[in-house]
């Protein structure tokens, strides 16, 4: 079964720019509405917005109005963008989130004592649902830093989807296009590794019990990791393409390609998959899981093919054969990964894996023809030789957060006729008392 026979073209033409969880559906006025069906290169699962929260109520007379109206106008700001475009307008909500972050930061500070006062409430971004309402600071920087990241991958995504693709099952993107890519991928993961080392054991354990699903620490991690992996698989493709990539490059690369998916797989495995997006994650895990593992043994058999004694050539053809299996199973986890909900089609074939498609059956079908004889006579040495282990190359790219605004320092309320924190808490104590 085909993609094309699950997914009729004439019926699902794509939307310019529409992305999974990065833009809002169109409809033409008086017309009958279109089904139309994204495509996902680079997954990135559901975005997070802010939904409305009252933080002038919360902070009135605890806080100088100017930091409230601040952290207000920049969280609105941000909703109301990502409303507007479904979050494609990616470069201005980036710049709202860093500043926003820079004077958020405040609110976490315990000598400010303000961490559990302002109940901020995120919503989905597809279908406007409002998933969570939690009175705690380190719940919001999270829930900001983790829509950077998705932020970054819905980029990545668009770069690796030409603009001009016309649909034919041939798709070409360029070189810098794809380095970019990279790049993107590992600033992704470097926001949520930040998110599950430094932000996450912030949040009181029964605050996280409130949190979406989307915020488990398995599920940044897997993100994190499984953006590893796409950027691995882009090197591969870039080393398929060059003439300078040796056999044992190309090896390794599928073979740290498997690695990143393996463990990506053990950190979702163990999260709560109930949620919207869970499922749908787990089956895009396991398709690229597979594709990974046919290109590692296809790539191992290239290089115990070259060995002269007749054992090397029979574990190199139960490579061959294996990696060809590994990708029909491949095709049936990516049609799983497409009809999960909410429901996506898959990209042509692109880069390694159009290379791996066309090459591994081919091989497998001639080597196990040339070496069939060997295979009947030694049929005890008929096993899987196991894969290599490489050191992994890829790290996600550091992050810190910005600095904190200098709205906060109390000096500066001084010098505009302010009273510092601690003379706004204790007045509020006594307004408390006299009432």
């Amino acid at each position: 079964m085909t993609l094309d026979a699950v997914f009729d073209v004439n019926l699902c033409k794509e939307s310019p720019g529409k992305k999974m969880g990065c833009t809002y559906s169109v409809y033409g006025v008086g017309r009958k509405k279109k089904l139309s069906i994204p495509e996902v290169v680079v997954f990135a699962p559901c975005m997070r917005i802010p939904a409305q929260c009252d933080l002038q109520r919360a902070l009135k007379g605890l806080i100088p109005r100017d930091v409230i109206n601040k952290l207000s106008c920049l969280r609105n700001r941000i909703a109301l963008v990502a409303d507007d475009t479904g979050g494609s307008a990616i470069t201005e909500l980036r710049q709202a989130l860093e500043e926003y972050l820079s004077i958020l930061i405040g609110l976490t500070k315990k000598e400010h004592g303000l961490e559990n006062l302002v109940e901020f409430k995120w919503k989905n971004l597809v279908d406007g649902r409002q998933e969570t309402s939690v009175a705690n600071a380190w719940f919001e920087l999270l829930s900001v830093v983790h829509m950077m990241a998705m932020l970054t991958l819905c980029e990545a995504d668009t770069i690796m989807i030409p603009k001009d693709y016309s649909g034919s099952g041939f798709r070409v993107v360029s070189t810098d296009c794809k380095r970019d890519a990279v790049d993107l991928l590992l600033k992704a993961a470097g926001y949520l590794e930040f998110c599950v080392r430094n932000v996450l054991c912030c949040v009181p354990p029964e605050i996280k019990k409130s949190m979406s699903k989307d915020l488990q620490d398995g599920v940044l991690e897997a993100i994190s990791i499984q953006a590893l992996g796409q950027g691995t698989e882009i090197q591969l493709g870039l080393a398929i393409e060059s003439q300078k990539a040796t056999l044992s490059v190309k090896r390794r690369l599928a073979c740290e390609l498997l690695i990143y998916y393996s463990q990506a797989y053990q950190c979702i495995s163990g999260c709560d998959l109930s949620h919207g997006y869970g499922k749908k994650h787990m089956w895009f895990i396991k398709w690229k899981f597979l594709e990974a593992k046919a290109a590692a043994y296809y790539y191992h058999g290239l290089v115990l093919d070259k060995g002269s004694e007749p054992t090397c050539q029979i574990s190199a053809v139960c490579c061959f054969l294996a990696a060809q299996e590994l990708l029909v199973e491949s095709k049936k986890a990516c049609i799983s990964f497409c009809l999960a909900t909410p429901v996506t089609r898959a990209p042509p074939l692109w880069g390694a894996m159009k290379h791996l498609h066309q090459k591994i059956p081919e091989v497998a079908s001639r080597k196990s023809q040339m070496y069939g004889y060997l295979l009947e006579q030694e049929k005890a040495l008929q096993s899987l030789p196991e894969i290599p282990d490489f050191q992994l190359s890829l790290r996600p790219d550091d992050y810190e957060l910005p600095a904190i605004d200098p709205a906060w320092d109390s000096g500066n309320w001084e010098k505009q006729g302010q009273q510092p924190l601690k003379d706004h808490l204790n007045d509020s104590e006594d307004e408390i008392e006299t009432e």
